[in-house]
């Protein structure tokens, strides 16, 4: 009988006993793999699809930490992400960039045909967390709802850890199951989340894992789905659902709970990206029509990387001198593209259009 206030080391291994596929289910899993194909094959038809990454990313970031109390500004970020250094970014804009730090070192390694296992799990919440540690080998605080209740105590020894995470990884990595890959993610979420294999930075882990199986498993091309929106606008929901498993093995509702994060996120961040890429076609023609000396693809392209930009920018990409990046910057001002503001001793220049966009979601 399961008990909240001792450590779950009898925590089920996986593939679950209970029926994850039934009729509810598999409804589900239909119209959320049909909204998540349409994100990746929209995907394909980019020239360079990296360009409205960077923003996206970034974004995912923030709602990640921040389901975790860990919260800033997006002018914050974007003036972090635009920092040649870090000295004078704030402790919070740091973890937030940690983050996004560890999803691509992630998704270059799944690119490069690395499986998903224990070691990535470590070396992911080395970024995260700026720590040279791994598993846990003492007791885990136990979890805590905001009455300071006890709520859940995941397994307390190094032992039971690896054995989990072991089983956990061989879960991931198996194809032979024929279970819809949209329902392994969401069990695969739910046991990550169960075993709570760190000291800290679990759940931002976590969802990095949920984008990264989705990549491996061929389902997106480029990690361009993130669930931790959907989490922060259903908090309630999502610690009921994972409760339920819990507590009942009900997996039912968890995995139906997952499954529309999924599609709800994928339409919506389909036509982000679809708004994004709108605007930066209509700036390119209108800056090749009201500024035709300057313009260039590239500068175009530099512009909607992320809402943030600087003389530097230019100058690094070898568009212009510094002298000539300026007046290049100043004249996107003068029609109107870009706004010039000064943060301290550092002058950027916001692309307005794109920074209204990521900022209004």
């Amino acid at each position: 009988m399961y008990n909240y206030s001792q450590p779950y080391n009898d925590l089920p291994t996986l593939p679950p006993v209970e029926d994850v596929e039934t009729k509810v289910i598999l409804k589900k899993a239909i119209s959320a793999n049909k909204a998540l194909a349409e994100l990746r094959g929209w995907s394909f038809t980019q020239a360079n699809p990296f360009l409205l990454l960077q923003s996206i990313t970034l974004q995912e970031a923030k709602a990640s930490s921040e389901i975790e109390n860990v919260v800033t500004t997006n002018d914050e970020l974007y003036q972090a992400l635009s920092a040649p250094d870090t000295a004078n970014i704030s402790a919070s804009a740091k973890e937030v960039m940690h983050y996004k730090e560890a999803l691509w070192q992630g998704y270059s390694l799944i690119k490069k045909d690395y499986p998903i296992t224990i070691n990535m799990f470590i070396d992911l919440f080395r970024i995260v967390k700026r720590r040279s540690d791994g598993i846990r080998k003492l007791p885990s605080t136990c979890l805590k709802n905001s009455f300071n209740e006890v709520v859940y105590t995941p397994p307390d020894n190094e032992g039971d850890i690896l054995r989990l995470l072991s089983n956990l990884e061989g879960y991931i990595n198996v194809d032979d199951d024929d279970i819809d890959l949209l329902i392994k993610l969401a069990i695969i979420h739910y046991q990550f989340e169960c075993i709570h294999p760190f000291p800290d930075g679990n759940g931002r882990v976590g969802r990095i894992i949920n984008v990264l199986y989705l990549v491996q498993k061929q389902l997106l091309n480029f990690p361009i789905l993130y669930l931790s929106k959907y989490i922060i606008e259903n908090k309630t929901a999502y610690y009921k659902a994972l409760k339920g498993v819990t507590e009942k093995r009900a997996w039912e509702n968890w995995i139906i709970y997952m499954l529309d994060a999924v599609e709800t996120t994928a339409i919506t961040t389909l036509n982000l990206i679809k708004e994004i890429h709108n605007s930066q076609e209509s700036s390119r023609k209108f800056i090749k029509a009201n500024l035709p000396k300057i313009y260039s693809k590239e500068l175009v392209e530099l512009l909607f990387e992320q809402p943030y930009c600087k003389i530097d920018f230019l100058v690094n990409r070898d568009i212009a001198k510094h002298q000539t990046a300026s007046k290049y910057l100043k004249q996107l001002c003068e029609i109107g593209v870009l706004e010039e503001t000064t943060k301290g001793r550092e002058k950027y220049f916001i692309n307005k259009e794109l920074w209204q966009i990521l900022t209004h979601q």
